[in-house]
């Protein structure tokens, strides 16, 4: 099939569906396993020390391959490794609609959220490739809507993803939150074949590409397996997992730094302190973020006593504000002042859960969820785009795979935290605990972005350019 030709000076709007279906494969899967690991673990006859490794699974896939995959798509292209990753989302669905439901099959389970982390892994990085790719057809210095778009997506789908799966658990059972993955990734493949461009620009001629570092993917896939792994299940007999990721880590910084065509280019990130500080608050956003929707939904039960319902119901808030604020002030490409409310936003929310008590009415649960909103809106979406300013063009999609790879880690090292302060139950000490430590972060947080200068600049300069794009952008 040929493929007519973008139009001029506008946003391909072609591009669209296959963008936002490739970017909500991983979080969609993330959001609905979390109502699937009690029926599994019924059906098959698994504790929950065997069935979280349902979670852990696509959590260490998908932190070490996005950047690798990402890397892949600045090399090759956009639209090999996008079908790739439809085929494997596809084929991990098939396993599970298909094995026989015995106490063995939840390790088919795990393999295939393995297979399913990879393949997700092509979504996000392409289409950032895919922005960007566009931004210089066009001359578009940011494409403020397109990336809010992205932002606003992901974070839909966060807020449907455990409703969706208990409605697929209700009329078809477990097997359904995986048979789902079926479906979309054919999708994936349909569409990444019929819209998606051979090539768009920035990746190298085919006689330029570069090796691809193999000895690099290697030490950086172990020192992030083992780093992930032992984050949780911190112990002193799981000790030996950090001194292999501290070994790996360092090979990988000396193997780098002399190889000529380096997986993850340290002399240049070394060189661009900005990019390493928006990586920082990714992490940081990520550690707030997932304390307080695992943390505090934990509470929630626990300590104040709510129906499960209920608690889902008092946590809506936080994605409701998120994508309305997202929404708001999405056209505006500056980044400096979203990142300091939100940061703002971040500390008060944390001040506010020191006030809380067994007793505390919904009204003031349900304006602290508010309150955390604004940074689920306002930080992921300047974080994005500041991605978008800071990385270089020819490595943009390895650069947004790292940036996942950071947000998985700070999910990871939040369920360290609130695991370990609460202990076998969610008392509201604890919480108050999980408070401090929120406050701690975001004022971290606050700090490295008061200070980065680099962020007063970033989309200011497009502003002159930016009043045409927007117009064009919106008929995208």
């Amino acid at each position: 099939m040929t493929r007519t030709p973008p139009p001029e000076g506008r946003f391909d709007r072609r591009l669209l569906a296959p963008m936002m279906l490739g970017a909500v494969l991983n979080p969609i899967n993330t959001a609905i396993i979390a109502v699937a690991l009690a029926p599994i673990g019924i059906a098959l006859g698994a504790p929950a020390s065997e069935t979280v490794w349902l979670v852990s699974a696509l959590y260490l896939a998908t932190a070490i391959g996005q950047p690798l995959v990402g890397r892949l798509v600045d090399v090759f292209g956009v639209k090999r490794l996008y079908l790739a990753g439809g085929a494997l989302v596809a084929v991990a669905g098939a396993i599970g609609l298909l094995i026989p439901a015995t106490h063995d099959s939840v390790w088919w389970l795990v393999v295939a959220r393995v297979v399913l982390g990879l393949g997700t892994c092509a979504g996000y990085p392409a289409a950032m490739h895919l922005i960007r790719a566009e931004g210089q057809r066009t001359g578009v210095a940011s494409p403020a809507i397109i990336l809010t778009v992205l932002s606003v997506t992901t974070q839909t789908v966060a807020v449907i993803g455990p409703t969706l799966g208990g409605l697929l658990i209700g009329a078809w059972g477990w097997r359904a939150t995986f048979a789902v993955n079926l479906p979309l990734g054919v999708a994936c493949v349909i569409l990444g074949w019929i819209l998606l461009p051979r090539t768009t620009g920035l990746e190298p001629a085919k006689e330029d590409r570069p090796r691809i570092d193999g000895p690099g993917i290697l030490l950086f896939a172990v020192a992030m397996l083992a780093l992930l792994i032992f984050l949780q299940n911190l112990s002193v007999a799981t000790l030996w997992l950090l001194a292999v990721a501290l070994v790996a880590g360092a090979g990988l910084v000396w193997w780098e730094l002399r190889v000529t065509e380096p997986f993850i280019d340290l002399r240049v990130l070394g060189g661009n302190g900005p990019l390493l500080l928006t990586y920082t608050r990714a992490l940081l956003t990520a550690i707030i973020a997932y304390t307080f929707v695992y943390g505090f939904t934990q509470w929630l039960e626990q300590g104040r006593a709510l129906d499960p319902t209920v608690a889902g119901l008092v946590l809506l808030p936080v994605f409701a504000a998120g994508i309305v604020f997202a929404l708001a002030f999405g056209r505006r490409p500056e980044v400096l002042w979203k990142l300091l409310i939100g940061s703002i936003a971040q500390l008060a929310a944390g001040i506010l859960v020191l006030f809380m008590t067994g007793g505390s009415p919904i009204w003031f649960l349900v304006v602290t969820m508010l309150v955390l909103g604004i940074p689920q809106g306002l930080n992921n979406l300047a974080i994005q785009n500041t991605l978008y300013y800071q990385a270089q063009p020819e490595r943009i999609a390895s650069s947004a795979g790292l940036l996942r790879t950071f947000m998985y880690l700070g999910a990871i090292v939040s369920s360290v935290i609130y695991g370990n302060v609460y202990g076998a139950r969610a008392s509201t000490s604890g919480l108050h605990v999980l408070g401090w430590v929120v406050i701690g972060v975001a004022t971290v947080f606050l700090l490295i972005t008061v200070f980065d200068r680099s962020l007063r600049a970033l989309g200011r300069e497009s502003k002159g350019a930016q009043a045409e794009p927007s117009r064009v952008d919106s008929r995208a």
